[in-house]
């Protein structure tokens, strides 16, 4: 059984799709979305109010680093 998760009002974790016998789950397209929502937010923010509070939500540049490091699964 596939479930496609990521989408507007799917709530369930992980563990829940295993229990009712999941055994592979997509996100399709929805870490894209995520960021791009991440970056429209920020970028309305400095728009309409002139600050970048955005900031405290952002990877800092060495875990960045370290996540996309070659072979890390």
């Amino acid at each position: 059984v596939n479930a496609l998760m990521g989408v507007p009002r799917a709530r369930f974790s992980v563990g829940d799709l295993a229990a009712v016998g999941v055994k592979r789950i997509s996100v399709g397209g929805s870490l894209a979305r995520a960021a791009l929502g991440a970056f429209v937010r920020a970028a309305t923010e400095i728009r309409e109010r002139g600050t970048f509070t955005y900031g405290a939500e952002a990877i800092p540049g060495a875990d960045m680093d370290a996540f996309m490091a070659e072979g890390r699964r």
